[in-house]
């Protein structure tokens, strides 16, 4: 069971550490400090894949993208597209619901510096392809940040799925469709250093989200 997985020391060590002290804002707080598990519609057309929980964010909450401010950036994003039942998410019990979309990501635990490594990705990726299996209604992903776009080529590819002679590259915006239909969108990763210094914006994030509602209704 993925709450219970001790697979990468390094993260084990880190997301303890975090939870153990925490700062002042968050003091006395328990922190969920365990792997996360995906997050939404189990008959979702809609796959979202970021890279990680934030140490303080899905670490502290037990939610992907929940309790920090790219969370707060994606949920918006998503409720404006008809995605989520409402603009923020603070905690696991406030009553976010996600309509037709599913989140996840390429690692399940918050690494250090937000930087995994390839063998703690390796090692994470098997829970990915066991959700890309559950979710067989999905036929629109859109891949967080340049990990969780190529998070999910790698387990198309693992899974045998159709796949172009060159791999799509990522840039803000792109699309590429495969041979069976799936449409994958790249977007910048909603982080404070991509929302901070202007690299994406929230028209940015809601067009991608607007695009995914399009594709869907074309799929429809």
């Amino acid at each position: 069971m993925i709450v219970r997985c001790r697979a990468c020391p390094r993260l084990v060590a880190h997301r303890e550490a975090v939870a153990a002290s925490p700062p002042r804002r968050y003091a006395g707080l328990a922190y969920w400090a365990r792997p996360l598990p995906g997050f939404g519609d189990p008959k979702a057309r809609l796959l979202l894949v970021g890279l990680a929980p934030a140490a303080h964010g899905g670490n502290r909450t037990g939610r992907m993208f929940t309790g920090d401010r790219s969370g707060d950036w994606l949920v918006d994003a998503l409720h404006h597209a008809g995605f989520a039942n409402r603009p923020t998410s603070r905690h696991r019990g406030d009553g976010l619901r996600l309509r037709d979309a599913y989140i996840t990501a390429a690692l399940r635990c918050a690494p250090p510096g937000n930087k995994p490594t390839p063998a703690e990705l390796a090692r994470c990726e098997p829970y990915l392809l066991e959700e890309l299996g559950l979710l067989d209604r999905v036929s629109v992903v859109v891949g967080l940040g340049r990990i969780g776009w190529q998070a999910y080529l790698r387990a198309r590819r693992r899974l045998g799925a159709p796949r172009p002679r060159r791999a799509p590259r990522f840039a803000h915006g792109a699309v590429a469709t495969f041979a069976d239909g799936v449409a994958l969108i790249a977007s910048y990763h909603p982080s404070q250093q991509n929302t901070f210094t202007g690299k994406l914006t929230r028209p940015m994030l809601r067009g991608v989200f607007r695009r995914a509602r399009r594709l869907l209704e074309e799929r429809s």
